[in-house]
C-alpha cells in the first residue's frame, strides 16, 4: 500500500510531538539550557527531514529508528569542541557561508603536497597566496594495506593512513585552517568499505551485530541478473559487480557486492543498521574539525533489480536523511556530491527535486569541465552553449564547484542529443576527444593517455595532467616557445571560466605552476597499474620557489591564477545561488556566460577556444556600454567595427560598475 506524502508528514509530526519532551529533557542534561534551546530549534525541523525519509526506507521501524537516530546527533552535540560550536554559530547566522564570491578551493594529496599532515600547516602561506578559503585533502583516512583504490578503500572511518600522520593531526590542521579563516574538506567514502574494515570482518565471522552490513549471493542467479542492467565501472580489471569470497555464506562462499573493485565491499543500506552506523562515523569525523565531507560514489549507494543500480530515489532519500541528523550535531557541516552522472541525474542531488529536499549544498560541475576541454580541442564553443543551456537550474542553496581537472579520469560525459544537436555524432565526438588528449589525433597539441580502454565498445577516459593536456609538456619537450605562449594562454582560458562561471573554484595542486605529467608513479607496485598517477604529481616546491618571476613559467600561471582569484572576490554576481545564463554573441568560437545578482548588477565572462581573434556583439557583453571590463587575459578589449575583439585564447570579464 503506497502511503502519500500527506499521511507521512502527519505521521511525523505526531512521532515528534510524543519525542520531543524526552529529548528535550537529555539535550538539557546534555547540553546545557542555552545549547539545548539551539540544538531543539535545529531538532523542529526534524519531522520533515529525519523522519520522512527514515519511513520511505524503513517503513514502520521509522518511530524507533527516528529515536535512535537523534540519540546519536545529541550525542555528538554534546561531544562537538567549543571552537568548533562558536563556527557553527557564526554559519547559522550566515548558512551561504560556503556561497561567497570570495571562496576558493584547492585540492591536493597530502603526501603529494607536503609529506605528512604535521608539515601541512607550515605550507599554508603558499595556500593563502591563491585566496585559498577552502581546502581538500584527497583520501587520507586509513585505508587497506596494498592496493586501495589511491585510498578510497577504507579500513578504518575513525583513523588517519599512518603514511601521511595520526587523527590527532588531522584536528590540529583544521585547527590551524580555522584560524586563517579556511574550512576543511575530506572524502567520506560511503558506497563501501574495504574487505579489512571492522565491520566486513565481523559480518564474515557472523556477528549479529554486523549482520545484513554487506550483500552476497551463494550462486550467480541474482548477480548475472543484476550485472545484466549494470555497466561495469572498471571493465578491464574488475568486470561485474560480484566477487567470490570463499568465506561468505556462513563459509559455503559467496557473490559479495563489489560495484568497484573485488577489495571494496558495498554496504547495503536497505539495513537500517548500516545508515545509523555510517551517520555515527560522520558525526565523528565532524568533531575533528571537517567542514565540509564530499560524499563519494553516492549514485551507487542504494541497489535495484532491473536497473542501473544508480541514482535510485533511495539514495536521495538516504543522502537527505544522513545530510538532516548531520546538520542536528554540527548545523556548519556541508555535504558535496561526488556524482559524475548525466546532468539531468546530477541536479538532484542538490535536491533540485519536484519538491526541494535539501540533500548536498555542493556538487562538481562536470559538464562544466568535459565541455571546456571539448571545446578547447574542437575551438568551437556551440557544443558548450548548447548542453549548458539545457541543464536545469539549481536551487539557490546549493553551489557548483567548478573545475578544470581532478584527481580522477575524465570521461566524455557528451550527450547524444547535445551533440547532434550541433551536428556531432556524440560516439564518434567522444571517441575524437580521446585521440586528441591521448596524442593519438594529428596534430594534437595534448599529451595525455587513454584510461580503461574498452577495445570491444571504443569506450575510454583520458588520464593526464591539465598543463600536459593543455600543450606545455609538448612544447617544453620541443622547445617550441610559441607552442608554450599557446598551452600557458589554454590553462589559463580554463580557469578564467572555473573562476567566472560561480559557485566555488577548485584548484588542483600543481596547476598553478603549469606542473606536467609525472611518470615516477610506475617505479611504484601499487600504482603502477593506475595511470591516473601520471596526474597526482608530487608537488614541486622547487618550482613554487619560482612563482615570483614574472618572465617564468611558474610565474606566469602563479600570478594569473591568483589574479584570477582577486578579483573575483569583490564580485557579487560569482557567489553561488546566482545562476549563469549562456549568452549567444555571434560566434561560435567564444564562450560567453552571465549571472546577475541583485545586489551587485550583472556580470558577463567570454573565454575564445580559437587561437586567432574573434569578434563578438559589443552591446551584448558591455551592456551597450555600461559595463566595466573587470579582468582581461591581454587587457582592456578593442572594440573594431563596433564589434569587441577578444584574443586568440583570451578571456574577460565584465561587470555592471
Amino acid at each position: 500500500m503506497t502511503v502519500s506524502a500527506a499521511a507521512r508528514r502527519e505521521a511525523a509530526e505526531q512521532a515528534w510531538a510524543q519525542l520531543r519532551p524526552r529529548v528535550q529533557e537529555q539535550a538539557v542534561a546534555a547540553l546545557g539550557e542555552a545549547e539545548a534551546d539551539a540544538f531543539l530549534a535545529r531538532a523542529d525541523l526534524a519531522p520533515y527531514d529525519v523522519h520522512e525519509p527514515l519511513a520511505i526506507l524503513y517503513g514502520a521501524a521509522a518511530d524507533e529508528l527516528f529515536a535512535r537516530s537523534l540519540g546519536v546527533v545529541l550525542a555528538a552535540a554534546a561531544e562537538r569542541p567549543e571552537p568548533l560550536r562558536r563556527l557553527d554559530r557564526r554559519r547559522e547566522i550566515d548558512p551561504a557561508w560556503f556561497q561567497r564570491a570570495s571562496t576558493k578551493g584547492y585540492v591536493a594529496y597530502v603526501d603529494r603536497f607536503c609529506g605528512t599532515l604535521d608539515r601541512l600547516p607550515g605550507h599554508l602561506d603558499h595556500l593563502a597566496e591563491l585566496g585559498t578559503t577552502y581546502l581538500h585533502l584527497m583520501p587520507l583516512l586509513r585505508p587497506r594495506e596494498g592496493e586501495n583504490d589511491g585510498g578510497y578503500a577504507v579500513a578504518d572511518y575513525r583513523a588517519v593512513d599512518p603514511r601521511l600522520g595520526t587523527m590527532a593531526d588531522l584536528e590540529a590542521v583544521a585547527a590551524a585552517l580555522h584560524e586563517r579563516d579556511m574550512s576543511l574538506c575530506i572524502d567520506l567514502v560511503l558506497n563501501h568499505t574495504a574487505r579489512e574494515h571492522p565491520w566486513a570482518r565481523g559480518w564474515l565471522a557472523g556477528d549479529p551485530a554486523y549482520a545484513g552490513f554487506y550483500t552476497a549471493f551463494p550462486d550467480r542467479t541474482l548477480p548475472d541478473a543484476y550485472d545484466a542492467t549494470i555497466p561495469a565501472v572498471f571493465p578491464d580489471r574488475a568486470p561485474g559487480s560480484f566477487s567470490w569470497v570463499p568465506e561468505a555464506c556462513g563459509g559455503a562462499g559467496g557473490w559479495v557486492w563489489t560495484t568497484f573493485w573485488p577489495y571494496q565491499w558495498d554496504l547495503d543500506y536497505a539495513n537500517p543498521e548500516v545508515t545509523l552506523a555510517m551517520l555515527g562515523e560522520i558525526v565523528w569525523l565532524a568533531n575533528r574539525g571537517v567542514d565540509v565531507f564530499r560524499m563519494d560514489a553516492v549514485p551507487f549507494m542504494w541497489k535495484r533489480l532491473g536497473t542501473s543500480c544508480q541514482n535510485q530515489p533511495e539514495g536521495h532519500s538516504l543522502l537527505q536523511l544522513l545530510h538532516a541528523l548531520t546538520r542536528l550535531a554540527a548545523p556548519g557541516v556541508v555535504f558535496k556530491a561526488e556524482a559524475i552522472v548525466s546532468p539531468d541525474d546530477l541536479v538532484p542531488y542538490l535536491g533540485g527535486h519536484d519538491r526541494f529536499r535539501p540533500e548536498c549544498e555542493l556538487a562538481y560541475h562536470n559538464q562544466l569541465m568535459v565541455l571546456l576541454w571539448s571545446g578547447l580541442a574542437t575551438q568551437d564553443a556551440r557544443l558548450a552553449r548548447t548542453a549548458l543551456r539545457r541543464m536545469r537550474p539549481i536551487p539557490p542553496s546549493s553551489s557548483w564547484c567548478t573545475y578544470v581537472r581532478g584527481h580522477d579520469d575524465i570521461g566524455w560525459a557528451v550527450a547524444d542529443e547535445d551533440a547532434a544537436a550541433v551536428g556531432l555524432d556524440g560516439f564518434a565526438h567522444r571517441r575524437f576527444l580521446n585521440d586528441f588528449y591521448s596524442g593519438r589525433f594529428p596534430g594534437s597539441f595534448a599529451r595525455g593517455a587513454l584510461f580503461q580502454e574498452n577495445e570491444a565498445t571504443g569506450d575510454a577516459r583520458v588520464s593526464g595532467s591539465a598543463a600536459s593536456l593543455c600543450g606545455i609538456e609538448a612544447a617544453l619537450a620541443d622547445g617550441d616557445a610559441e607552442a608554450l605562449e599557446q598551452g600557458i594562454r589554454r590553462l589559463v582560458l580554463l580557469y578564467s571560466v572555473a573562476y567566472g562561471f560561480g559557485g566555488i573554484p577548485l584548484l588542483y595542486m600543481g596547476d598553478e605552476l603549469a606542473l606536467r605529467n609525472d611518470t615516477g608513479y610506475l617505479a611504484d607496485p601499487e600504482r603502477a597499474p593506475d595511470n591516473r598517477w601520471m596526474h597526482r604529481p608530487p608537488m614541486d616546491w622547487a618550482a613554487a620557489a619560482r612563482r615570483g618571476d614574472p618572465a617564468g613559467l611558474e610565474g606566469r600561471v602563479f600570478a594569473a591564477l591568483r589574479r584570477l582569484g582577486e578579483v573575483r572576490r569583490s564580485l557579487l554576481a560569482l557567489r553561488g545561488g546566482v545562476e549563469s545564463v549562456v549568452l549567444d554573441v555571434g560566434d561560435d568560437a567564444v564562450l560567453a556566460w552571465s549571472r546577475r545578482h541583485p545586489r551587485s548588477g550583472t556580470f558577463v565572462g567570454l573565454a575564445n577556444f580559437s587561437p586567432e581573434p574573434r569578434a563578438v556583439d559589443a552591446d551584448t557583453v558591455t551592456g551597450f556600454g555600461t559595463f566595466d571590463q573587470v579582468h582581461g587575459s591581454d587587457g582592456r578589449l578593442e572594440v573594431v567595427g563596433g564589434r569587441l575583439v577578444v584574443p586568440g585564447l583570451g578571456s574577460a570579464w565584465f561587470a555592471e560598475p
